[in-house]
């Protein structure tokens, strides 16, 4: 993974640009003791690369590792029982901007020196196209139309300009989304958990206002971590509190909505319809509710797939790498007590 900015792709060009600004050096006497770098459980050749790159040297697990890149979400347990047998490790990476799956680990080695950073906002651009497509696509009728077999008798479909758009989230795929919506001319409210305002939004408010802003939107994106806080944060009340015209879309994860709320929203007429890349459970069962609601468009959690993520996590890591050896500058560090 080179550090020329002329030749990495244009996505990873920006997004170095970004976090360029964003990255803030640990003081040196909270930055992890540097030394060899094992990636597990398997290694990839993209990320061996991005670890050179960032001036670091893979070799297998032992007693000498000091920074770890897991590169799967599915075997929490395998990386709980690496850290357990090598408490020597003083950085993790982690593969994906959510930390959900490691949430117990995140809390039980929540200890000075060790330092987890995730791909938050890493693939931000991938996602918050994903959120647009949906968002089109449920306003346009297409998940109607695209099973159709006879021509309509009547039109239908909404335009997208001029819209209120709310988005419940403020990290990278939330900024990024705004700037897909620009040239719509929407207006925008930020729900967040901070009070501080979101440059280019209309409004911002806290996460304890969402009933506020429900009754007004014409779309509601997800774009928020899930934690223990978070979990079913839309359920039966936020649906009702929605206009019947109203559209919910969520790229985050599939655990901030209670699906049975949202069968029965859709089912009732209570909001227009829902896309989604996210589901609980997930996968999401043959035969479930929610593959059959007609205004229920549903794609397999491919709002960031691997070709679109892997460099960008190779460069999430050629940049921690770095950090963790030279300058302390780590991207996307998570806090294990808030869980993101």
């Amino acid at each position: 993974m080179t550090a020329d900015n002329t030749a990495a792709p244009a996505a990873v060009r920006q997004h170095r640009a970004v976090l360029a600004v964003e990255a803030e050096a640990l003081p040196a006497d909270e930055r992890p003791e540097p030394g060899p770098i094992a990636i597990m459980p398997t290694e990839e050749q993209t990320f061996v690369d991005a670890v050179h790159a960032g001036g670091g040297a893979v070799a297998e697990l032992s007693d000498a590792t000091r920074g770890l890149v897991w590169l799967t979400y599915r075997d929490a347990r395998g990386l709980a029982e690496t850290l357990e047998t090598h408490p020597q490790i003083g950085w993790v990476q982690l593969p994906y901007a959510g930390v959900d799956a490691f949430a117990d680990i995140l809390a039980a080695e929540d200890r000075p020196g060790l330092i987890w950073t995730s791909a938050k906002g890493a693939y931000a651009q991938p996602v918050a196209e994903h959120a647009l497509a949906l968002t089109l696509a449920m306003l346009r009728v297409l998940p109607k139309r695209v099973v159709a077999r006879s021509w309509a008798a009547e039109q239908e479909g909404r335009s997208l300009y001029g819209l209120r758009v709310v988005i419940v989230g403020a990290g990278g795929i939330a900024l990024e989304l705004m700037k897909l919506l620009e040239p719509f001319g929407t207006e925008i409210t930020i729900v967040r958990r901070s009070t501080d305002p979101v440059a280019g939004a209309s409004r911002t408010v806290t996460a304890d206002r969402l009933a506020e802003v429900l009754p007004d939107a014409d779309v509601v994106v997800i774009a928020a971590a899930l934690t223990g806080g978070t979990r079913h944060l839309f359920g039966a009340p936020e649906f009702a509190a929605m206009k019947d015209t109203a559209y919910l879309v969520n790229i985050a994860r599939g655990g901030l909505v209670d699906s049975d709320a949202l069968v029965a929203a859709l089912a009732s007429g209570a909001i227009a319809g829902a896309g989604i890349d996210v589901t609980d459970p997930e996968p999401l069962p043959d035969g479930h509710p929610l593959w059959d609601e007609p205004n229920c468009l549903i794609t397999p959690h491919q709002a960031d797939t691997p070709e679109m993520t892997a460099p960008l996590l190779a460069e999430r890591i050629r940049l921690n790498v770095h950090a963790f050896l030279e300058d302390g500058r780590f991207v996307g560090v998570v806090d294990p007590s808030e869980g993101y």
